[in-house]
């Protein structure tokens, strides 16, 4: 009985001794590759370096020409973190973190206690408070250095520069537009770490790659003049919000692009809360029928057509009808005989209609298209939109009509200076630019050229139109544009706001407009043209008392102060 007894147990041993060899075959044999990275991974110490995000730099021609001022750069910040599932004591650390890092102790406690490998503590931690915990030596709490994007001006130029999300990548304007180049590559270093999670030995490393810096075509002082103004005539106007953007006709760079109301980029989130829609940029991102300041594209084109000169004559009513349709005159004035000099000097729709007519409808819409009203204007900027007209295939005799006087077509504030930078440019499309030179890492800048598209209109329409806008600045409604010593060509423009049910109307015709103004500066050799706009001023009726002079303040200081350009009358 003891011998079956000692058979069986030995059998068992055997089976056992079996099992275990086998187990300890397919451990060390068979998935000894399995284990094996299983080990390596444990073992394994991985740090990602972030990168330093591109400055952005612009002019700054208060005192040198030549001087570059940030807008945009990156704090070096730290993060705080820990791995939890190492540290012992957890009441005492937390209560030591909290006290460096002026938080609770029970919402450092709810971070640690738990079992995780990782767990964030604080993000875009002060030096002082690194260093701080740094000197607690405390097992499982890390530092690591991380970039917080900082704007020093504030909400200056905030819808050109947008900004820079928890998530280090940029949203809106110029840092959603080249997010990839100013974020530039993370580094990384690889080795192996102790069972405490402290690097052992390094195994590789990979510096981190700095983003591109970028030098714009903006100049600070300007900019800083352009919002001051805006905000002094959105206020005395009583106007909703307004824009302003300027273009340098020999470079076809933007020099100023403001809107307001504006934003703080270092802020951001608090004002997403209170309305998300300020981050979209009205000038590049902001449709609006243009009202007359649509009228000397059109007449450039009838000029360079040859249907009409700049001396043709005609006789025109108070009002006309098209399609059955009654278009009048501003405030319903017949102009009697005109020249089309004359036309554009009254900004009679009347007299735009029978040029309208005289163009046709073909030709109408190809100078929307080739002033490139309904299609970007490749502005290295994030989130610009096209205009739009009515389906061609569509149009009626009605449609070429009020296109002609700027409505039944909607386009954006970028898009009308680059076709007055046109104008401006003797008849050839320049494409606006917002960067003046890249800066590698290295420091090696290179220079972004003026990039010009295809003739529009001839050179002698673009001059004859020209001298038009001057005698609406002598002569006519725009006379606040104006400037003294200077040759000024500009355009009002007074138009009604269109809505799901038509357009808006009020007896006082106060508070329902949108009033812009476009011009180009000096007439005889022009450097710039701009856009200025008011929306829904209530304090006057037409653009001549609120955009005009708006528009000629601006313009003073760029002839005087930042062009420095001497008197050409």
């Amino acid at each position: 009985m003891v011998k079956g007894r000692l058979s069986k147990m030995g059998g068992l041993v055997i089976v056992i001794s079996l099992a275990l060899l086998w187990r300890f075959f397919d451990i060390s044999v068979i998935q000894h590759s399995r284990f094996l990275a299983e080990a390596e991974k444990q073992q394994r110490y991985e740090k990602k370096e972030i990168a330093q995000r591109g400055k952005i730099y612009v002019h700054d021609s208060y005192s040198d020409q030549n001087k570059l001022y940030p807008l945009a750069f990156d704090v070096k910040k730290f993060e705080i973190s820990s791995s939890p599932k190492i540290i012992l004591e957890r009441k005492g650390v937390s209560e030591k973190l909290a006290g460096a890092l002026g938080m609770k102790q029970d919402e450092v406690f709810d971070k640690i206690n738990n079992d995780k490998i990782y767990a964030n503590i604080k993000n875009f931690a002060s030096l002082d408070e690194a260093r701080e915990v740094e000197d607690l030596n405390l097992v499982g709490v890390s530092v690591t250095p991380q970039y917080s994007r900082y704007y020093p001006e504030n909400n200056l130029a905030s819808h050109v520069l947008g900004f820079v999300n928890r998530e280090s990548n940029g949203n809106y304007g110029f840092e959603g537009h080249y997010n990839n180049e100013l974020r530039g590559l993370p580094g990384e270093i690889v080795g192996i770490q102790d069972s405490y999670k402290r690097l052992i030995n390094f195994v590789d490393e990979k510096q981190p790659q700095d983003g591109t810096s970028y030098i714009l075509t903006i100049d600070r002082s300007v900019q800083y003049f352009v919002e001051k103004k805006l905000k002094e005539y959105i206020e005395s106007t009583k106007s909703d919000s307004g824009s302003v953007v300027i273009m340098d006709v020999k470079t076809g760079g933007v020099v100023a692009m403001a809107a307001l109301p504006n934003f703080d980029p270092n802020k951001y989130y608090e004002f997403a809360d209170l309305n998300s829609n300020l981050f979209v940029n009205p000038v590049i991102a902001g449709l609006y029928e243009p009202g007359s300041i649509i009228k000397p594209i059109v007449m450039s084109g009838a000029l360079s057509e040859g249907v009409v000169t700049k001396d043709t004559k005609e006789t025109f009513s108070n009002m006309t009808v098209v399609d059955g349709y009654e278009i009048h005159t501003a405030e319903n004035t017949a102009f009697g005989e005109e020249t089309m000099s004359d036309i554009i000097k009254n900004s009679d729709n009347v007299g735009m209609v029978w040029v309208s007519e005289k163009l046709g409808k073909d030709n109408i819409y190809k100078y929307v298209k080739d002033f490139n009203l309904l299609d970007k204007t490749r502005i290295d900027l994030d989130s610009e939109v096209v205009g739009n007209v009515p389906e061609f295939k569509y149009w009626k005799d009605i449609n070429r009509s009020t296109i002609a006087f700027g409505q039944g077509v909607s386009v954006t504030p970028i898009a009308l200076v680059s076709a007055y930078a046109a104008i401006a440019n003797k008849g050839v499309y320049i494409y606006p630019h917002i960067v003046d030179k890249m800066v590698s890492e290295g420091g090696l800048a290179k220079s972004v050229d003026k990039q010009e598209g295809k003739r529009v209109i001839k050179e002698e329409a673009a001059r004859d139109v020209i001298a038009m806008m001057v005698r609406a600045v002598d002569e006519g409604h725009a006379k606040k544009a104006g400037v003294a010593g200077f040759d000024v060509a500009a355009k009002t423009g007074t138009a009604q706001i269109s809505t799901a049910n038509g357009y808006d109307f009020s007896e006082s015709g106060l508070g329902i407009y949108n009033h812009s103004l476009a011009g180009i500066a000096p007439a005889s050799d022009p450097r710039y043209a701009m856009i200025v706009r008011l929306e829904r001023p209530k304090l006057s009726k037409y653009a001549e008392s609120t955009a005009a002079p708006l528009f000629g303040d601006i313009s003073s200081f760029l002839l005087n102060y930042y062009y420095r350009l001497n008197p050409t009358r």
